[in-house]
């Protein structure tokens, strides 16, 4: 090591060692700090906050002014934070010496106290206070015991346990047994935790009590606690079975997953379908024996189980046994062992089962058919082998399976068949399923587009049209450019599938091409599909609102009949702007949707609350919409305060659908704020022509009235 080196890791060390006096140095001062704050006349609370402050900066030194606290009664609880927390011995002898003095609820939290630090030296104490008068007293420092845990402390619970003891105090004995022993078990002492746990199995006490016991039996008994656990798992009681089968999934090993196995024939089918469960949880599970016996034969809920836990858990071992179990004639468990097979983990599976292909036939090459699809097996040639099948139903399992595992260079083995008139009515619509399950999942769905297209010029009309709607489930540019192409051709059949799949199509960026060909279609029908098509793209995708608008505004350049002008007005009325509200107020000055316009006018501005809105052009759109309208209730505040505002509202009301008050703040209108601080509503129930209806406004929004929905 060079000297620089050495001076440097020197002056490190110093640092830190400089550090280390600062930091104690101010611990320290922090301490005294605080125990002034005791010793002075500070009030009950900021004495409180200090003992807490301790249980961090106090040492030693703050016990003694700590233990002062212990028989206040405001401050006691608080000393006992700060005590239960400074180490060493101290504090622990200044719990035993308040122990021997104080009484009623200040004993109680020492004697808690004394169970926290789990004090030694306290048990003798502890087991004094055991035959208090006082049962909360009692009660403490046997939990105490409990939670100190040592072969001392357990002797005096021991005494707890016996018939001798009034039944009123076995419950605590038991519980704070059941926690000795735990404290026993963490510290090595097993065989003195078995005997403890045992005593509390045995004794009379409450049934949660001693299930806990017995699950500490199992556990600290190796196989000689497999029998008890083989009584749990036979129990009537059912909280008993339970435990069984918890402690099961505690234990591995192999002699855990026999005793289970053995148990199955003994117990009703649906404890069976459990035991089979906590077979599988159980930790290291290496055997599948077991669980493959299980699957293939016995109660029909013990099957059931163990098919499901193959499906997660199982390997090639479990393979052939599932097969066979797929074959049986019960359909709910044929159907649940293809499932099985169809999820059963592992590489060496699909490797098995395409070996198994080249020799199966019949109904296990069938399955074995399907398998290669559900699992996406890379087996084409082997497909392509059953396809020259005289078996219509293992030609259909092939291809189906082909659809779930052919790459893209193979896609035209699809094509060809997809394409081909003379297959067989049945046959053909599986192969086009086929095919379009293989095109949608292509990677590369441009490269899909391309050979798909490349089919189109030599298929005939009917396979062309399958083919542009199998573009229209592939998407992108290439798919998207083909269409359009044949909704522009000669076929009127291409022309009706093209303009269909245009008015579905989901991708943003292409709304132009959709825009154009409504300008440019053959026939009126089909550039009307296109425009609805472009119409829904701004209905669905969110985008800047005055993009939006621009699309609706060019759509209209393009629409001619009122149902079709009214889904610009749907689009205006879903996402409302103040760019959509100077298109509809211009579409509610024209005579032909004046009323539809007029109505998604007033729902844009009252989402909207007003903002943004040019409110002359809107008062003067109103103005010419002469209306009868009545208030018949109106309310203005916020939470359970509301003041009735009804005859300011229909002063300022007239005969048109809109209120105009004095001033555009309510609170001004209305004389004054009801509830000062919080957003408020304005609720008003009305009369509009006839019809009842009611509106919420937020605060200081424009009083638009809507046409009521009856």
């Amino acid at each position: 090591m060079s000297c620089s080196n050495k001076i440097f890791l020197t002056l490190c060390g110093m640092l830190l060692l400089l550090a280390g006096l600062v930091q104690s140095g101010s611990a320290q001062q922090a301490e005294a700090d605080l125990l002034a704050v005791l010793r002075s006349e500070a009030p009950a609370s900021e004495k409180a906050i200090t003992c807490k402050k301790l249980a961090v900066y106090g040492t030693e030194s703050s016990v003694s002014e700590l233990a002062k606290l212990l028989a206040d009664p405001q401050l006691s609880s608080w000393a006992r934070i700060a005590l239960e927390a400074i180490p060493g011995d101290v504090p622990e002898a200044a719990l035993r010496d308040a122990a021997k003095q104080l009484d009623g609820l200040l004993l109680v939290g020492v004697l808690n106290s004394l169970g926290v630090r789990r004090d030694k030296e306290a048990v003798e104490l502890l087991t004094q206070k055991v035959g208090s008068e006082n049962a909360e007293v009692s009660a403490a420092a046997i939990s105490a015991l409990g939670q100190i845990g040592t072969p001392e402390a357990a002797a005096s619970l021991r005494l707890g346990l016996g018939a001798q003891v009034e039944p009123r105090w076995r419950a605590d004995y038991a519980e704070a047994a059941v926690v000795c022993a735990e404290r026993l078990l963490a510290a090595g002492q097993s065989k003195a935790a078995r005997d403890l746990y045992e005593l509390v199995r045995q004794a009379d006490v409450p049934l949660q009590r001693r299930l806990e016991a017995t699950r500490g039996v199992i556990l600290t008994s190796g196989e000689d606690g497999f029998q008890i656990l083989a009584e749990c798992l036979l129990a009537a009681e059912r909280p008993v079975f339970q435990l069984g089968l918890t402690v099961a999934r505690e234990l591995p090993g192999p002699a855990v997953t026999r005793l289970l196995t053995e148990t199955l024939a003994k117990v009703t089918p649906e404890r069976g379908a459990l035991l089979v469960l906590a077979m599988a949880d159980q930790p290291g599970l290496v055997d599948l024996g077991p669980l493959n016996a299980a699957a293939q034969s016995g109660a029909k809920p013990v099957r059931l189980a163990a098919l499901a836990v193959l499906s997660r858990l199982g390997d090639a071992s479990s393979l052939e046994p599932l097969m066979t179990i797929a074959g049986e004639t019960d359909a709910e468990i044929a159907v649940a062992a293809r499932d099985a097979l169809a999820a059963l983990p592992g590489e060496g599976v699909n490797q098995r089962i395409a070996a198994l292909m080249g020799n199966a036939a019949g109904p296990k090459l069938q399955l074995l058919v399907e398998l290669v699809g559900r699992r996406r097996i890379p087996a084409t040639k082997d497909l392509l082998r059953v396809l020259d099948s005289r078996d219509s139903a293992l030609r259909q399992a092939a291809l189906y399976s082909l659809g779930e595992t052919v790459e893209l260079q193979e896609l035209p083995l699809l094509v060809e068949r997809a394409c081909d008139e003379r297959t067989a009515a049945g046959e053909l619509e599986v192969v086009r399923k086929a095919l379009k399950a293989a095109s949608v999942r292509m990677p590369d769905r441009e490269a899909c587009a391309v050979a798909l297209t490349q089919a189109l010029s030599s298929a005939p009309e009917s396979a062309q049209v399958f083919l542009v709607e199998t573009l229209g489930d592939v998407g992108g540019q290439k798919a998207l450019a083909t269409i359009v192409d044949v909704a522009k051709s000669d076929s009127a059949a291409l022309q009706d599938a093209g303009s269909r799949l245009l008015g579905k199509w989901s991708e943003l960026a292409d709304a132009e091409t959709l825009l154009d060909y409504a300008r440019t279609g053959p026939t009126n029908q089909f550039r009307i599909r296109a425009l609805k098509g472009y119409l829904a793209l701004a209905r669905r995708f969110a985008m800047p609102e005055p993009d939006r608008v621009k699309m609706c505004r060019s759509a209209l350049e393009l629409t001619k009949q009122p149902g079709d002008r009214k889904l610009v007005l749907d689009v205006l009325k879903l996402h409302p702007s103040p760019d959509a509200f100077v298109l509809a107020a211009e579409l509610a000055e024209a005579a032909e949707l004046k009323s539809e316009a007029t109505e998604v006018v007033a729902t844009i501005v009252q989402k909207l609350g007003g903002q943004g809105i040019d409110v002359e052009r809107l008062k003067s759109l109103f103005s010419k919409t002469a209306v009868k309208l009545e208030i018949l209730e109106a309310r203005y505040g916020a939470g359970d305060t509301w003041q009735d505002v009804t005859a300011v509202m229909q002063k300022h009301s007239g005969d048109l659908p809109w209120v105009s008050l004095p001033s555009s703040n309510y609170n001004q209108s209305f004389g004054g704020d009801p509830a000062p601080g919080v957003a408020k509503q304005l609720r008003v129930k009305y009369r509009l022509n006839g019809k009842e209806g009611e509106v919420s406004l937020a605060e200081n929004a424009l009083i638009i009235i809507p046409t009521p929905k009856q």
